[in-house]
């Protein structure tokens, strides 16, 4: 690839109703672009991506999914993978099996951090439509270390979520509609990319060094972010608060990492899901101490002591899922527990 200072790295992050867009702005695009795409949306870990050949057919630039240490091409498309965050590591192409942010791999913001790390002002960031906000805090980093930063609309997105937390972070530069997103690449591709701004990168780099597979540990976590009185929900540990992050975020010990808006959807699903088990485990139970007493009062004795044993275990799980629930309310979530704890 060239090495004069032009903007010729797009990446681009979407998830719900990304597709169609995608097809759309492929579309627009001219088969002699001076730029190279990397494309990072949410897909499903153990199904195989069919991404890549959709978009294929609507492309005039080649587009194929991207393969682990393959050097980049300009004017070509590459499809994130699915297990693995995608990285832009020099020139080269590198998967990531680092943990998972905001809950999937590939995520966006892994992607987003390293184009910027490696190629500063030359990069272009892209978020479009998708619920909660990947994306946003890598585009942040785009936008920290010179590159130019562009979103979708939310007025024009299927799920505005997203568009709207990449511009609630950064200044962006560009904001545009599906259909005038492919011209606006245009535009942007081959432009001057100007000079590099003097910014730190450590914490960047050792963001994108956990996204590929590094270890991380406490010592390190602790250059990057402070202990909160938060739980991960991938496992169990302490979750730290990322200094200065934009969007807040947290990270683990392991490596997992989240935006508190993921974080408190997920906090809301699972406490749903417990209250929801709840219920259903005492329903259980009530009936169940109904017929034990019933057989008592018929004189079907080894039925009753069935039913009896039967209610016990079920009184354990309620007591289970009951020590959940307080555990919620100690570590200081709202909780919708307090009407029947």
């Amino acid at each position: 690839m060239s090495s004069s200072a032009t903007k010729d790295i797009i990446a681009i992050g979407g998830s719900a109703g990304s597709r169609a867009v995608l097809k759309t702005l492929f579309a627009d695009l001219p088969s002699d672009l001076p730029a190279s795409i990397f494309v990072s949306t949410h897909i499903p870990a153990n199904s195989p991506s069919l991404l890549a050949e959709i978009l294929a057919d609507s492309s005039n630039l080649p587009v194929r999914q991207a393969v682990d240490g393959q050097p980049i091409e300009r004017g070509h498309i590459y499809v994130a993978a699915p297990d693995r965050h995608l990285l832009l590591m020099g020139e080269t192409i590198k998967f990531g099996a680092g943990p998972r942010e905001n809950m999937v791999r590939p995520s966006i913001d892994p992607m987003f951090r390293s184009a910027a790390l490696s190629f500063g002002p030359r990069a272009v960031g892209l978020v479009l439509t998708g619920m909660l906000n990947d994306g946003a805090a890598g585009l942040h980093a785009i936008k920290s270390h010179g590159g130019t930063t562009v979103v979708q609309h939310p007025l024009d997105a299927e799920a505005d979520q997203m568009p709207l937390a990449a511009l609630e972070a950064v200044e962006v530069d560009h904001v545009a509609s599906a259909a005038d997103l492919g011209g606006l690449l245009v535009k942007i591709a081959g432009s001057e990319a100007g000079p590099a701004p003097d910014v730190p990168s450590d914490d960047l780099r050792l963001e994108v060094e956990i996204a590929a597979g590094d270890r991380l540990g406490s010592a390190e976590l602790r250059k990057i972010a402070s202990p909160s009185a938060l739980t991960c929900p991938d496992c169990h540990g302490v979750l730290s608060e990322v200094r200065g992050s934009r969007p807040l975020r947290f990270r683990c010990q392991i490596g997992h990492a989240y935006t508190a808006d993921v974080l408190a959807s997920h906090i809301d699903e699972l406490d749903e899901a417990i209250r929801i088990a709840m219920r259903i485990m005492e329903e259980r139970l009530t009936l169940v101490e109904r017929m034990a007493r019933d057989a008592r009062a018929t004189g079907r004795n080894a039925v009753a002591e069935l039913y009896e044993a039967r209610a016990a275990e079920y009184r354990q799980y309620s007591a289970t899922l009951r020590d959940a629930a307080l555990s919620s309310l100690r570590h200081g979530r709202a909780s919708p527990f307090q009407d029947i704890c």
